[in-house]
């Protein structure tokens, strides 16, 4: 019956916890000059509302009645005209003692304006010393505002015209959503300035799409014909502002050469490669990461610079020279693979992944030896080892969880550089995804293409960085607590 009588009582109480937690997240968001600005913005309603509140408490205000007293009282007592002499005299001293010519009107001017700012300054330190021993603040409109998200009515009144001020100050609220949102938001940001350089190099480039796709017998007509149905007769922030309008409405319109649809090409293509990158990245993650703790755990062996060196030389072999060297070995030669890529023959992907992942299998092996060489000498693994704990325990419980972050940061940075160099050896290998449809069309230049498909591309790898960024906060405690603190 306890429990029966006290639920509705936690309810009624949480709300006010909730609107407490809404005006404190206000007021730390207010100290940032940027999200200050935005939640103007969007917030525009309630603060006009607040404002109005705010002029018609600020009549009653005791900051201001108290100030007007004691300036008046200040004024009475002649300590404006006391500060005055005394800066009258330390301006004549002071020229005097540099051997000065005395300038009456010139002194006279720079004492009233240092006298009236230490006039100023003195009242304003008696009105807050005032307030202090009244146990009164001052009113502001940022300490307004506070106030009114502290009662349930207001939040009310104003929650639909200001349903965008609220949605952003409850996502800040939680320091995981905040963290996510804000990532998102610069992600938002990294897609802009990628559409905006990629179109700006294919403007200014010297190909012309219409004389490359009509040839050399194209009239003039033709190709103002050509130019006019593509737009690209269009000034240049006309065609700009289209580009990065078609790639967030999904609507890039027709290829130049081909006539196909942008967004479904590249919908059918770019399965392939993230296809592809996600296998390399799979197997290099799985044999590079033993690997490099083997080499750590027997730092300065045979074995280790067997491993190191093997790994040195994954990183220097080019991958178009591997992924011959290995078709002319396991397909030609041995017959035990296919040569190129064949949709649903899963015998087909394996040579395109490690060719694809060797480099990155190297990087993560060499980082993940220095990385856990660095850990397993650090004070706490040498107390454990003297406290008796197995050497297996204390290498995956207690070094290797600390050792993952750079590897991590390894791996994401690398992933971006599989997927947009994967080009290479899609073209190898005859696979027709992303990086190839690319290559093909830049010649062209075929404008819509190359902006779908490097924008598309930028997309995925600030998505998988947000990951990255994300594992960071499971993986190291520190992390978390930072993230708490805003």
């Amino acid at each position: 019956m306890n429990t029966v009588k006290n639920a509705p009582q936690r309810h009624s109480s949480s709300v006010p916890n909730v609107l407490s937690t809404l005006s404190q997240t206000f007021g730390k968001m207010n100290q940032y000059p940027f999200l200050k600005w935005g939640m103007l913005i969007i917030g525009l309603p309630v603060y006009v509302i607040s404002f109005i509140i705010y002029l018609m408490k600020r009549k009653d205000d005791a900051y201001q009645r108290l100030w007007h007293e004691l300036h008046q009282a200040c004024t009475d007592a002649g300590l404006k005209e006391k500060l005055i002499t005394k800066h009258l005299e330390q301006q004549r001293r002071k020229q005097t003692f540099f051997q000065q010519k005395i300038d009456e009107l010139k002194i006279k001017q720079v004492a009233e304006k240092r006298a009236e700012d230490e006039f100023l300054q003195i009242v304003e330190d008696k009105v807050q010393e005032e307030l202090a021993q009244r146990g009164e603040n001052q009113l502001t409109f940022s300490g307004i505002m506070r106030t009114l998200l502290k009662h349930p009515v207001f939040v009310v009144l104003t929650f639909i015209p200001g349903l965008l001020f609220y949605i952003l100050i409850f996502l800040y609220m939680n320091p995981y959503i905040k963290y996510i949102f804000e990532r998102l938001v610069s992600t938002l940001f990294v897609i802009i300035g990628v559409a905006f350089f990629v179109f700006t190099i294919l403007y200014i480039s010297p190909f012309d799409p219409a004389a490359n796709i009509l040839g050399v017998t194209a009239t003039k007509e033709q190709i103002a014909t050509f130019n006019q149905i593509y737009g690209l007769d269009q000034p240049y922030w006309v065609q700009l502002w289209q580009a990065i309008q078609g790639i967030f409405t999904f609507d890039l319109g027709a290829s130049f050469a081909g006539n196909e649809n942008v967004v479904d090409a590249i919908a059918r293509k770019i399965p392939i490669t993230l296809f592809l990158t996600f296998i390399a990245l799979i197997l290099a993650v799985v044999i590079a990461i033993p690997i490099g703790i083997i080499s750590a755990t027997r730092s300065n062996t045979f074995l280790d610079y067997t491993l190191m060196f093997v790994a040195l030389i994954g990183l220097s072999i080019p991958n178009f020279w591997q992924g011959l060297i290995f078709i002319l070995t396991f397909s030609i030669e041995l017959q035990w693979l296919p040569a190129t890529f064949t949709p649903g023959n899963l015998l087909s992907i394996i040579m395109p992944a490690v060719v694809l992942g060797t480099g990155l299998m190297a990087s993560i092996a060499r980082m993940t030896r220095s990385s856990t060489l660095e850990v397993i000498h650090e004070d706490y693994i040498i107390t454990a080892r003297a406290k008796g704990l197995n050497e297996r325990r204390i290498l995956w419980r207690h070094a290797f969880g600390n050792a993952l972050i750079p590897i991590i940061t390894v791996i994401g940075l690398m992933f971006g550089g599989m997927l947009g160099g994967a080009a290479v050896t899609e073209k190898v290998f005859n696979i027709s995804g992303i990086g190839s449809y690319i290559v093909d069309k830049q010649f062209i230049p075929d404008i819509p293409a190359i902006m779908g498909g490097v924008v598309y591309i930028a997309i995925t790898i600030s998505l998988v960085n947000l990951f990255i960024d994300i594992l960071y906060a499971f993986i190291d405690p520190r992390i978390r607590s930072k993230m708490k603190q805003y």
